[in-house]
């Protein structure tokens, strides 16, 4: 497994695969994403970062058997790895100690 850093949007790819179950297509990435962060994603920024975390050995892809119902192309569904899920233990393990002790900056003033 590769030891690369995450960037912000290959993590938040990461979390919504494992919200969607482990595996989907881009389309509903992106609309996960949308929900979670309510910000509006770029669907390419999400196949880019599919892409290169799939480089990474983090997902792993495959077409589907058949089109979609109603016609159209088949789509190229992405599922997380295992390594992927210990990789997101290891950077969420850090952003907690990054963050233990701030709570008092972040409070609302009394």
């Amino acid at each position: 497994m590769t030891r690369s850093a995450l960037g912000e949007i290959e993590h938040h790819v990461l979390l919504a695969l494992l919200h969607l179950g482990g595996d989907a297509y881009s389309a509903p990435i992106v609309l996960e994403l949308e929900e979670r962060t309510g910000r509006s994603v770029a669907p390419a920024a999400v196949y880019i970062a599919l892409r290169r975390l799939e480089d990474k050995g983090l997902v792993t892809s495959e077409k589907e058997e058949t089109p979609p119902a109603g016609g159209g192309r088949r789509r190229r569904v992405f599922t997380i790895s295992q390594p992927a899920v210990e990789q997101l233990r290891l950077s969420r393990e850090r952003f907690e100690r990054l963050w233990q002790g701030l709570d008092p900056v972040f409070q609302e003033p009394k």
